[in-house]
């Protein structure tokens, strides 16, 4: 405890997380397992981005089964299934209550920065010392809306997904919906289900099957051993790291989405990338054809994985039709009148960005982006976690939360332990 000897008046507690939610509350399971004093710092409530953050009719893109927080595993009766929103928050309350964390709800932690050999940590109710940090916010902070956006006609009703609810919530009239991740997709089918004419701005995310071969694609993909490459193992990192993930539902118990299928029967409107507005005037690359064809080379590239493991194996399994492309753009469309097309509101999906400014620590390079190895920075005491192959693919997800917040803790108990004062508060 050698932080706050000149400062009797701001507490000690050997480790701070900062963030409620699962990656978070799951490093303060492992902690206080090994007795290891901690606070965690919430800036909403716990789960505040499952609970508030999500349209009414989200549900997981991987199975139930993946759902693997510490001891406290999926226990349903659908491991197969995906859960909707409402039963992801109630798995995630029933963790929290298991262990009964040391959580600080409702407060904002404003600064951090060194002190010694520690940290301070400045909070909307007061300042703590530490020996050890977890940031646990995630990279979901800021919702990414393009500067050209303040250019579009005012009577065009603008809206990030993250606020997005339901299509009631969308006036009347076409939508435009920008991005094609995991979030954009799904929305353009709530739409579409609702009735709504939509157009859609095609960007370049992959895109995945999701039963193959008899199987849900992440079962083959599991087993294959594909979720348990490592970032340091990966054959092309960067890709790992920038590429946005691959767009399917978990929607009606699962499915694939084909955005050729929509365009054959529900008539949406494809575009290529969004590139600029002015007015009632929108603009868009010519690479519609070009994002189809990478989204489906990547669909048929797990498929050919899936074949190759199931060969090897010698496994018995039902055979699949080829893929065949049930539309193509006979042109590429450029500019719009999105008046003339009816088209009354755009939904953003194009991302959020990570908000590290109260951060001031040297563990960031000079874009701004966390450098660690497994979640352990250059900084000793200082870490991530939850964070999009902070290790595996999982890290970002369910899957890994287990596994990675373990590691974590063993590194902070091995930190602490050449500060044998400071294990407990």
């Amino acid at each position: 405890m050698n932080n706050n000897d000149n400062s009797p008046d701001i507490p000690f507690t050997p480790v701070i997380i900062v963030g409620g939610g699962q990656a978070g509350l799951s490093v303060s399971w492992y902690l206080q397992k090994k007795g290891i004093g901690h606070r965690v710092f919430e800036k909403h409530s716990k789960f505040q981005s499952w609970r508030e953050n999500r349209w009414d009719s989200f549900c997981l893109v991987t199975p139930n089964w993946q759902c693997k927080l510490p001891e406290y595993p999926y226990s349903g009766d659908d491991p197969d299934g995906f859960m909707l929103k409402d039963e992801i928050t109630d798995y995630l309350d029933g963790f929290a209550e298991s262990f009964d964390p040391p959580l600080h709800e409702n407060v904002e932690v404003k600064h951090i920065g060194k002190s010694g050999d520690g940290y301070l940590v400045e909070t909307s109710i007061g300042s703590w010392f530490c020996d050890e940090v977890v940031i646990a916010t995630g990279g979901y902070d800021a919702p990414i809306v393009p500067p050209y956006a303040d250019k579009l006609d005012k009577n065009i009703f603008q809206i990030h997904s993250r606020d997005y609810r339901r299509p009631s919530q969308i006036p009347e009239g076409a939508t435009l919906v920008v991005g094609t991740g995991q979030s954009g997709v799904q929305i353009m089918e709530d739409l579409v289900r609702d009735g709504r004419k939509v157009h859609l701005a095609v960007g370049p995310a992959p895109r995945s099957p999701r039963k193959y071969r008899g199987r849900d694609a992440t079962d083959w993909l599991y087993d294959i051993g594909h979720y348990a490459v490592t970032i340091a193992e990966h054959p092309d990192p960067l890709k790992a790291l920038t590429q946005t993930n691959h767009y399917m539902s978990g929607r009606d118990g699962g499915k694939e989405i084909d955005l050729r299928r929509f365009v054959v029967e529900s008539d949406v409107s494809l575009y290529g990338s969004l590139s600029k507005m002015d007015g009632t005037t929108l603009n868009f690359l010519p690479d519609l054809g070009k994002n189809l064809d990478d989204a489906d080379k990547s669909y048929v590239g797990i498929r050919d994985t899936i074949d190759a493991y199931i060969k090897s194996e010698g496994i018995n399994a039902p055979e699949e039709a080829p893929f065949e492309k049930l539309w193509h753009p006979e042109e590429e469309i450029t500019e719009i009148d999105a008046e003339a097309l009816g088209i009354t509101s755009i939904i953003w999906s194009i991302g959020f960005r990570p908000n590290y400014e109260w951060i001031d620590v040297d563990v960031f390079d000079e874009k701004g982006r966390p450098q660690y190895d497994r979640g352990v920075c250059g900084q000793k005491g200082f870490y991530f976690i939850g964070l999009g192959w902070l290790n595996t693919w999982g890290s970002g997800r369910f899957l890994s939360i287990d596994e990675d917040s373990q590691y974590l803790a063993d590194r902070i108990e091995e930190s602490l332990a050449q500060k044998p004062m400071a294990a407990a508060e």
